[in-house]
């Protein structure tokens, strides 16, 4: 063994020790916590979403009770308000904090923030639960903690995908993100139930259900789940916090009041308030997207959209949502308004049942979102995805044309096969989304994603609900007057009725009243029994609104298709991530295995700043497939068997890395080169246990355990860090002396900046962790100029550089007139001795001026305003020389 394998060898155990002094609660690998912890991971974060989900469905069917028990008439004029944000706020906080919250999950760990979450939903919900107050403190009291019930639910949405994404091998996120999605719509689903069933009793048991099952999952994740994804630490991006809070808060809200009347218009879309938070919104976002291109940590990583399944996924995902999601409001519209009461269910029983009918669509995601995550963990995403999205515009096509009355059979096939289409989508979505980020951007892209769907989900609402309400705008005032005056109300009072704003009419049979009883009030008293007895049952107001509503409801099925077929194009423009390689030849020779130590050293390759020959792939050499992936030469056919990504701290892959698998006996099993993306795959490796060593020319090697098993590959992720230094000096040009505070920063080959510091008192720095090779090495201090050297950096001991900076040297005075009055406005020119122009200025109002960053020499001033003066001046290095001018009368 050589004196670097030795030295290397020894080492090793430092390393392990090094790693293991991390926090107890973050440093344990997946591998470490042993094959049930995904299992574990998954079950909690299915209860985690499936709570959340249930909470934002809970009070849509409850809302009647709510209001009737705090004692507030939301059709009232002035109440729609609190309808609307009962209803949208919850979406609107987690579509705005979600992504945040993801960028805090990758910076203090996904666990910590997800428990948070927990946590906070919790408490929200005994806050809730305990409403004592009544009327407008009352509303106002339940829609704040609806808004902080919804921030719990962003920590939840946030980091529930990339805790599942760092558990599970990319083989089976599929299937783990298939059933997260399951529990999502069930609770969906379940919500609508729930609040059907409890809030007749008491609606106070509605956020009381909440509360054990909160408590019992902010325990276990306490004690159970554990950090095990790649973390970095950064500043948090502040600026562009705030700015995509404001603007998206500010474009939700608009939509939110675009819904309701305004100026005699059946809806708030030419309010002034709504076209202002519309514009300044969207203004604020893009003031947001030119912050977040220049921080050094920004919210959005923007980059990410570089990577084309990422972009592609978003895409597809978000006009999936746009789609779908005011979509199921409109079907419960169309049940609760329309079908239900022809049918013979009175309109208080409406809400519960029209939840009921819609089961077969929930039916069809339970199904087929499981089933699709587990086979497109096999063949790949896209055809499920895209399969999926056909499958959802064929079934928004046939209930365009479905009868208002129709048949049910017919109208529960339509919604079991939307919801095995929208199934089908989504698993293969979320894992295509998730496959495609680095490791450490995991939290951020799931926030980016979460972000992209919830608000896709309001704005379809506010779409949908417009879509409709211009249909019954056009047709319903007049069939309106007809049919009341046709049955005895009074023609001033049919006209009066017939003009209110459509809105109401929609709010009162989704809350569950009778819709002509509320409209006409005392009118009722006054007209005979039998005409107000028909005009209050269940046929008048169904048979009224159906055509316009029908007109309505074919347009919005008519955007439902256009979003389902761009998410279905998006979707094929997604890649399968698995590489394809050739099968090693024949009766091949196995390579020698290698002992340990000599394998790090080889890795390390501290000399020469490569890697050794050991490591190189020459028995089985490692072929590129066209997504950039690397993968061993053993049978292409077999599934990886560890795959992962190799990257910087900042995100960026390091292609040409390589990566070793040793086995037990500390012999070298396999290794591969890391492709263009940073990814690579090992296949073949029998189950066990095995080290896999990541190295790079200019890079620190780290080791990681792995265990591979037949249920899919082992996820080896890392991260690599530079291991050279920078020392030196920074001093000043005129008399050598240091120069402190001064700002010394260095930048890698690609432009990244590797290290940064500030000299001490004594002008001295030290930058470590940087890459070996070429790297630019920059100062500056204030009224100085900046000094910048290209070094090259090797590994194994430090490299020197002093840098000098030239102080600024200046000139500075008054010009005056020949009786003494100051002149403003003069120009002062600075020439050098060849006469080329190097400065040049105009005095003040006081006749003052002033030029800086001027080198020693001899220079010509020149001012003029009335006859030219010409002043010679000898500048003497970081000087600055007063020179005042008369100038002399024409």
């Amino acid at each position: 063994m050589t004196a670097q394998q030795t030295r290397v060898a020894e080492r090793a155990p430092e390393h392990r020790q090094a790693s293991r002094r991390r926090s107890p609660r973050s440093a344990r690998s997946v591998e470490e916590l042993g094959p049930h912890y995904k299992w574990i991971a998954l079950s909690n974060t299915t209860l985690g979403l499936l709570m959340a989900t249930i909470n934002s469905s809970i009070v849509l069917i409850a809302l009647p009770d709510i209001f009737k028990g705090i004692g507030i008439n939301p059709l009232a004029p002035g109440n729609t308000s609190y309808l609307l944000w009962m209803i949208m706020g919850f979406l609107v906080v987690t579509a705005v904090l979600v992504v945040g919250f993801g960028r805090l999950g990758d910076m203090y760990g996904r666990v910590r923030m997800y428990n948070l979450g927990f946590a906070v939903f919790a408490i929200s919900s005994v806050l809730l639960a305990a409403t004592w107050m009544q009327g407008d403190a009352a509303a106002l009291w339940l829609i704040g903690w609806r808004v902080v019930q919804g921030i719990g639910g962003a920590f939840l949405f946030a980091n529930s995908s990339a805790i599942l994404t760092d558990a599970f091998p990319a083989n089976q996120r599929g299937m783990a993100l298939g059933i997260n999605g399951v529990a999502a719509i069930a609770g969906s689903f379940l919500g609508l139930l729930l609040g059907g069933v409890l809030a007749p009793v008491n609606w106070h048991y509605v956020f009381l259900v909440s509360v054990p099952f909160g408590v019992f999952g902010t325990i276990w994740a306490y004690l159970k789940l554990h950090d095990t994804g790649t973390r970095q630490r950064a500043r948090m991006d502040w600026w562009g916090n705030i700015t995509f809070a404001v603007g998206l808060i500010a474009v939700l809200v608009g939509i939110t009041y675009g819904l309701q009347p305004y100026g005699g218009h059946a809806m708030g879309w030419t309010n002034p308030g709504v076209l202002g938070a519309l514009g300044g919104g969207a203004l604020v976002l893009i003031v947001f997207v030119v912050i977040e291109a220049k921080v050094a940590n920004p919210l959005f990583h923007l980059s990410l959209f570089r990577i084309r399944n990422f972009t592609a996924a978003n895409i597809a995902n978000l006009m999936a949502s746009l789609g779908r999601g005011g979509l199921q409001f409109i079907l419960i519209l169309w049940l609760q308004g329309i079908w239900l009461p022809l049918h013979g269910y009175s309109f208080e029983q409406t809400p519960l049942w029209a939840g009921i009918y819609m089961v077969p669509m929930t039916v069809g995601f339970l199904v087929s979102s499981p089933l699709s995550g587990v086979l497109s963990d096999r063949l790949g995403g896209r055809l499920f995805s895209v399969g999926g999205m056909l499958v959802a515009a064929v079934t928004f096509l046939l209930l365009a044309y479905l009868p208002v009355d129709f048949s049910y059979p017919r109208f529960a096939a339509l919604l079991l096969a939307n919801g095995l289409g929208m199934g089908l989508f989504s698993s293969p979505n979320r894992a295509d989304t998730m496959n495609a980020l680095p490791a450490n951007a995991r939290g951020a892209g799931a926030g980016m994603s979460a972000t992209f769907q919830n608000s896709a989900m309001v704005l379809s609402i506010g779409i949908f609900f417009s879509l409709i309400v211009t249909g019954l705008a056009t047709n319903l005032p007049s069939a309106m007057t007809q049919g009341l005056t046709a049955h005895g109300v009074p023609a001033s009072d049919a006209a009066q009725i017939a003009q209110l704003p459509p809105i109401a009419v929609l709010f009162a049979a989704f809350l569950g009243y009778n819709p002509i009883q509320t409209l006409l009030g005392p009118v009722l008293g006054r007209l005979p029994a039998d005409q107000a007895g028909y005009l209050t049952g269940r046929s008048f107001f169904p048979n009224l609104i159906s055509g316009p509503f029908s007109d309505g409801l074919k347009v919005a099925f008519w955007f439902a298709i256009a979003a389902c077929l761009v998410a279905a194009v998006a979707s094929a423009l997604c890649r399968r991530p698995s590489p394809a390689v050739p099968a090693a030849a024949p009766g091949a020779a196995p390579a020698e295995h290698e002992e340990l130590g000599a394998e790090l050293a080889g890795v390390a390759g501290e000399a020469s700043g490569t890697p050794s020959e050991l490591v190189l792939p020459v028995d089985r050499p490692a072929v590129a497939s066209g997504n950039g992936h690397r993968t061993s030469g053993r049978n292409a056919d077999e599934p990886p068997a560890v795959r992962g990504t190799v990257c910087t701290p900042a995100g960026t892959p390091v292609a040409g890395a390589v990566v070793t698998v040793t086995g037990a006996d500390g012999r070298q099993v396999d290794r591969c080169l890391v492709g263009r993306d940073g990814g690579y795959a090992l296949t073949g490796l029998p189950p066990g246990g095995y080290t896999a060593i990541a190295s790079a020319p200019g890079y620190r090697p780290e080791a990681s355990a792995v265990r591979v098993s037949r249920q899919g590959a082992a996820l080896a992720d890392f991260v690599l860090h530079g291991n050279g230094v920078l020392t030196g000096t920074v001093t000043s040009d005129v008399d050598g002396e240091p120069v402190a505070g001064a700002a010394v920063l260095a930048t890698d080959a690609s432009g990244q900046v590797a290290a940064r510091t500030t000299t001490g008192a004594d002008g001295g720095f030290r930058l470590d962790g940087l890459p070996g090779g070429d790297v630019v090495v920059t100062a500056s201090a204030a009224d100085r100029r900046p000094d910048t050297r290209l070094v090259t950096v090797t590994l194994g001991a430090p490299v020197a550089v002093d840098l000098v900076l030239p102080a600024e040297g200046g000139v500075r005075g008054v010009v005056s007139a020949p009786g003494g009055a100051p002149l403003a406005g003069a120009t002062v020119t600075v020439l050098d001795p060849a006469g080329q122009v190097v400065a040049t200025t105009v005095t003040d109002a006081a006749g003052g001026y002033a030029l800086r960053g001027l080198d020693r020499g001899e220079y010509t001033l020149v001012s003029s305003l009335y006859h030219p003066t010409a002043v010679r001046v000898d500048l003497a290095a970081g000087a600055a020389a007063q020179v005042d001018v008369v100038l002399g009368a024409n």
